[in-house]
């Protein structure tokens, strides 16, 4: 038995623990252990007067190991080893018993059961601290430059924020030009700004900052290395047109002979094969479609090619892989729109006139395919009634439980501008209004009081009168608690709730990033650690992370951009030193160990022995578990700090 001085330390957490656990019985209890030197508890020993005790009790006792019950490590495990810090005792001599999260918070009906739980997880976080060792933390440097994935309004403000600072910004975009889903909205809620007008100069400054490398047309394929040093490539379509050359003229697009639906008009209008998605797209350069393209020479086609009197066309144009290092990462990925053709009930796909609220958003435009004026699809006539339909595929059992949070200021928007430029009937079916940001409940109110009316209900189906294309919409009114039927109904707008795009997904894979249930990505902490991922010098921001307007999106890439500048400033950064360890005497150079590490922190040295990177390894033990001949250990989480737990749990059964 180690003669190592442990003080054990009970957070009370205002009534959160104490208000369920008997912390004066839970001192008695461990009173007796073995190698516990000091019990005290607090009220909030998180707090600066509970630290302080914490710091006194370590100088006064000579303390050599602390155990905090309180919170999930999570929460507050930085804050107290900084407190070891201050008084110069290794802060990786320190074990926490989640007596929170784990115990009050979910047996807060049994006071006696929690008590006794609460012994038992400091019992054993005593039995794991008499084994804890000192560990050092490795220093790796941080290149100044960013790799920012996705540019819509979350990677622009990132990226201009940071090039502004001084630091090298690489932003990949998949799409011809950037922007995202903002350039196509035409206003922004509750103050009915001109998206495009919020948007685009801000573009413009991406295309000319100095700092920022534009890399449109382009995903990322691989990323290596590790936090300050990530080694990316980045897989680039051809453009088929020199950015460098073409003075966007439109020559080649009005002479290109091809029409298909354009996705940037969210398919109600036409484009050519060759074109730019819209007047104010950064780069400001035509694209080729070749897959629509009718051909490339003089004989099949070849038009675009002759029309082009700066020559900018190259039909030659090939994929490039592009390589970059970086000290950061920023993913802002976006969203896309649910599906609605998944709510067969409402009849998007089938009917003409059911569309969803991103064709309203670019009929509304005056840029729009129809000039701003809402229309039929059908025949094109102005409606005379619409009906809104509201959390289409969100809140729902079925497909999505959360709230996609812009759904609702959305319909409210579109509502009140169709109200106001025709005086056109318009109901909103809706759940629950969602009314959150500031002026948001304002502005919804006076949409009601312009004459758009609001039913409190679900619609259960929409049906088409096949003469008319009329629509029926039958619903339920469930403040007059009757069922509700609109007839003639010439267009009915689903509001589409938000989804993770397939890019989140796939650039999930690539970073190894985790996922949150929904399928966006997951943060660090949701308050504390609100930007951050899993993964050291990996930010996310905006939609990539969850639903949310514009102006949160915003804040989070500014916060976003903030974290990886507070990184590239150090210059130098401390990992933690949770990896694992190599004993080459037992190493038989098997390489189990490098085909289940899903980090890829495992390689094979000069010698033939496995090696691991301490600034990718992230502690989890699978290589720990599989390694046939027992050659690797996890620092921090040994077999015999772990069998020491159990050992002690199964003790106090006997």
């Amino acid at each position: 038995m180690s003669d190592k001085k442990i003080g054990v330390f009970i957070c009370h957490c205002g009534s959160n623990i104490a208000g369920v656990v008997d912390i004066e019985k839970v001192k008695a209890a461990i009173s007796g252990l073995s190698n516990v030197e000091v019990i005290d508890d607090y009220k909030y020993v998180c707090s600066k007067p509970g630290q302080q005790i914490l710091k006194d009790h370590i100088k006064n006792s000579r303390l050599e190991g602390v155990v905090i019950a309180a919170c999930s490590p999570r929460m507050h495990e930085p804050t107290f080893r900084q407190a070891m810090r201050d008084v110069g005792i290794n802060p990786f001599l320190l074990e926490m018993a989640n007596i929170r999260e784990h115990n009050s918070w979910i047996h807060s009906d049994n006071p006696e059961a929690a008590t006794e739980k609460a012994i038992d997880l400091i019992r054993m976080a005593v039995a794991r601290t008499r084994l804890l060792e000192p560990l050092d933390e490795p220093v790796v440097s941080i290149k100044k430059s960013t790799l920012i994935v996705g540019a819509g309004i979350a990677g622009i403000s990132a990226a201009l924020d940071l090039a502004d600072a001084g630091f090298e910004v690489h932003l990949v975009e998949k799409e011809p030009t950037i922007g995202g889903k903002m350039a196509q909205w035409d206003k922004t809620f509750p103050t009915l700004d001109c998206s495009s007008c919020i948007l685009t100069p801000r573009m413009a400054d991406v295309g000319v900052h100095p700092n920022i490398d534009l890399i449109t047309l382009a995903e990322v394929e691989s990323v290596d290395g590790f936090v300050g040093n990530f080694k990316v490539k980045i897989k680039q379509r051809p453009r088929y047109v020199d950015l460098e050359i073409c003075t966007s003229c439109g020559d080649c697009s009005e002479i290109c002979p091809v029409d298909i639906p354009a996705d940037f008009e969210a398919n109600l209008s036409y484009r050519k094969a060759i074109y730019i998605p819209f007047a104010q797209a950064v780069p400001s350069a035509y694209v080729l479609d070749m897959e629509h393209c009718l051909g490339v020479d003089a004989v099949r086609c070849g038009k675009c090619k002759d029309k082009c009197e700066a020559g900018a066309i190259n039909y030659d144009d090939a994929e490039k892989i592009i390589e970059i290092e970086v000290g950061t990462i920023i993913v802002s990925t976006g969203f896309e729109l649910f599906d609605a053709t998944k709510k067969p009930e409402y009849g998007y796909g089938e009917f003409p006139n059911v569309v969803n609220i991103g064709e309203v958003e670019r009929m509304l435009s005056s840029a729009g395919p129809t000039q701003g004026n809402i229309v039929r699809p059908s025949d094109l006539q102005k409606p005379k009634k619409i009906v809104y339909i509201q959390c289409v595929g969100s809140r729902d059992e079925l497909t999505n439980k959360y709230c996609s949070r812009i759904c609702c200021m959305t319909a409210i928007k579109q509502a009140r501008m169709i109200r106001d430029k025709t005086g056109i009937d318009v109901y909103i079916f809706y759940i629950d209004l969602r009314t959150f940001g500031k002026g948001y409940e304002e502005f919804y109110e006076s949409t009601a009081k312009a004459g758009v009316t609001f039913i409190r209900g679900r619609v259960g189906e929409v049906h088409q009168n096949d003469e008319t294309m009329s629509l029926i919409v039958r619903g339920e009114d469930t403040l007059l608690g009757k069922p509700i039927q609109f007839d003639d109904v010439d267009l009915v707008v689903l509001s589409t709730g938000v989804v993770a795009s397939e890019t989140t997904k796939n650039i999930s894979h690539t970073l190894n990033l985790s996922l949150s249930p929904d399928g966006f990505l997951l943060e660090a902490h949701p308050k504390l650690r609100p930007v951050d991922s899993f993964n050291d010098g990996i930010f996310v921001a905006g939609m990539a992370q969850g639903p949310k307007d514009i102006p949160d999106t915003v804040a989070q890439a500014k916060a976003a951009a903030s974290g990886a500048m507070a990184l590239m400033g150090k210059g130098k950064i401390n990992i933690e030193p949770y990896y694992s360890i190599v004993n080459e005497d037992k190493c038989t150079g098997c390489q189990e160990c490098i085909a289940v590490c899903p980090y890829n922190a495992i390689v094979l040295n000069e010698r033939g022995y496995a090696e691991v990177n301490p600034a990718l390894c992230k502690g989890c033990g699978t290589c720990t578990s599989t390694c046939p001949s027992g050659a690797i250990s996890s620092q921090h989480y040994t077999d015999g700090q772990i069998a020491a737990m159990i050992t002690e749990y199964l003790s106090a059964r006997e």
